[in-house]
């Protein structure tokens, strides 16, 4: 379908233009919205007839959107949410989250001038678009936590989940270290045998074990047979 935009939009142009897109498309998002018009004769002299003043219009409410967007552009919002040791969300944070968020904050936006790719499934910092005009757009930056201390350090450029495994790993390698030194074959519960000094005795290798046991037994017959 042929249709003439009443105002920018994404991939296909600018107000003015005549654009071709599928049906669909023109039907359930751009007539509806009035972001566009069939292009039709009647349809193209109207618009030719109100261009100017369509204009002024979409500049008045440009230049208001940035002025809008200088208070919100950059500012921080906090969502509080459960998650799992690995920082899996149990859930997820969503368009209207955010703009919930955001009005917290005295920001008046509406859920469908957030623009997410997907929605945020794990603990971190994101940066969160915010269009407020077809031609002025905005990052917020949304600090999913599961704590309001974890957010005050993630606030301050730490990686929470990063902290965590270089954490894990030292703990694993202290614990690792303690056991090597451990004789392998002793029963649990026993602690390794130690000589007079207090240093520890090294347990015997099998064969050394074996050669011993067998000495004392002969030493055991020659005792007997005497």
């Amino acid at each position: 379908m042929d249709i003439i935009l009443l105002e920018r939009v994404g991939g296909l142009g600018a107000i003015g233009d005549v654009v071709t897109v599928k049906d669909g498309y023109a039907r359930n998002f751009l007539l509806p919205q009035k972001k566009a018009l069939r292009a039709n004769e009647a349809n193209k002299k109207v618009f030719e007839a109100n261009r100017e003043k369509l204009e002024a219009e979409n500049a008045e409410k440009r230049t208001e959107a940035e002025k809008f967007g200088e208070k919100v552009d950059g500012t921080e919002i906090v969502l509080i949410r459960a998650a799992s040791n690995a920082g899996q969300l149990y859930g997820s944070v969503n368009v209207r989250d955010v703009a919930i968020a955001l009005a917290d904050k005295g920001h008046d936006i509406d859920k469908k001038q957030v623009i997410m790719g997907a929605p945020i499934k794990t603990i971190g910092m994101f940066d969160v678009t915010v269009q407020l005009h077809p031609e002025v757009e905005v990052t917020v930056k949304a600090n999913v936590a599961r704590s309001d201390d974890e957010a005050e350090l993630q606030s301050q450029g730490i990686d929470i989940l990063a902290q965590a495994a270089e954490e894990e790993a030292a703990e694993r390698a202290a614990a690792g270290g303690f056991q090597e030194g451990l004789d392998p074959n002793r029963e649990l519960g026993d602690l390794p045998p130690v000589d007079e000094d207090g240093n520890p005795i090294e347990a015997p290798a099998d064969g050394e074990e074996a050669s011993e046991m067998q000495a004392e037994a002969t030493a055991g017959e020659g005792d007997e047979n005497a």
